[in-house]
């Protein structure tokens, strides 16, 4: 599903046969102006998709952006002004706001967790632990924040998991079986332990996800594997204990944090008195 039709989609949820609040007010043919004005400190994902909705629900009204995606902004930061007929403007603003606080939440979280780990070589990765049918655009927001993209479906990475494992009957097995036929994806195995690990690469794995493994563990497969294979540390990321993962020397760290637990960005509209 394309943005636009996510955000034809997300108005037609919050006005179904029509806004009877603004019908009543009777407001037009009067022009405001309206200001989203950030409430906290954060980082801004999603400006554009917020503007398209303000014109989606009525192509007059005039957007001035003030901010740009990436842009950090402090409480009480102007972010985008709105002008036209007052219906359309109320009409759009849920819908509008809940795109932009919830991105520019995941670009936010993902940008402290960037800044954790800076001194390190390590990169953060999202996962596949998303909103349903918003997935592009959260994944966006993590880019938005410095982070990168882990595989976006199951279609564009092989990655073998402890349930594949154990129903193709062991890592060994399940890499052959896979590699009998793949010769364009890479193939990433998740392993629990040392000994999974040294089966994974013997068996030639592209990338290991060391899953909920200990710094004690991951260090000693580093030092091991390191530049053999591709690793990637998993469960349990936060911003406490990210620094400790990442200066183990590990490639990647994924966290399905990014996605799933972060605080939407606290930004408001307000009409010009």
């Amino acid at each position: 599903m394309n943005t636009s039709e996510l955000i034809r989609r997300a108005l037609a949820e919050d006005l179904g046969s029509g806004d009877i609040t603004t019908r009543y007010l009777d407001l037009e043919p009067s022009i405001s102006t309206a200001f989203m004005i950030a409430k906290e400190e954060g980082i801004i994902a999603g400006i554009e998709i917020a503007k398209e909705v303000f014109k989606t629900v009525d192509p007059d009204i005039k957007i001035t952006l003030y901010r740009k995606d990436g842009d950090r902004v402090m409480p009480g930061d102007e972010i985008l002004r709105a002008e036209g007929r007052p219906a359309g403007i109320l009409q759009a603003e849920r819908t509008a706001l809940n795109f932009l606080q919830r991105l520019s939440g995941v670009a936010s979280q993902t940008r402290r967790m960037v800044d954790l780990i800076e001194e390190t070589d390590a990169r953060i990765l999202d996962t596949r632990k998303t909103t349903p049918l918003m997935r592009n655009l959260e994944k966006y927001a993590v880019r938005v924040g410095g982070g990168f993209n882990h595989r976006h479906g199951l279609f564009d990475m092989i990655m073998l998991k402890e349930n594949h494992i154990r129903a193709a009957g062991g890592i060994t097995a399940a890499v052959n079986k896979i590699q009998e036929s793949n010769t364009t994806y890479k193939v990433e195995v998740e392993v629990t332990n040392l000994k999974e690990l040294d089966e994974a690469v013997a068996a030639k794995a592209d990338r290991v996800m060391l899953d909920n493994m200990n710094t004690r563990q991951i260090r000693a497969a580093v030092k091991k594997h390191g530049d053999a294979v591709e690793l990637e540390v998993s469960g349990g990321i936060t911003e406490r204990n990210i620094l400790s993962y990442a200066k183990t020397g590990v490639h990647y760290i994924s966290s399905g944090a990014l996605t799933h637990s972060y605080k939407s960005l606290d930004i408001s509209l307000l009409f010009k008195e």
